[in-house]
């Protein structure tokens, strides 16, 4: 399974239209019915969590 499959569908979908479709953070937010804080917090825990299922070697 992909480590972004594991993710919660909130932090994924954050990370998807942030990273994947380029989207601000403010148009993520309208995009997802949320606050910009939202996001932010969303995108650092779910960055977070992948670096850590990742572990020290990374890719």
């Amino acid at each position: 399974m992909d480590l972004l499959d594991q993710l919660p569908p909130r932090r994924r979908a954050v990370l998807v239209l942030r990273y994947c479709c380029d989207m601000s953070i403010e148009q993520t937010a309208r995009a997802l019915g949320c606050s910009a804080g939202t996001v932010k917090s969303q995108s650092a825990r779910a960055l977070a969590t992948l670096r850590d299922r990742l572990g020290p070697a990374g890719f």
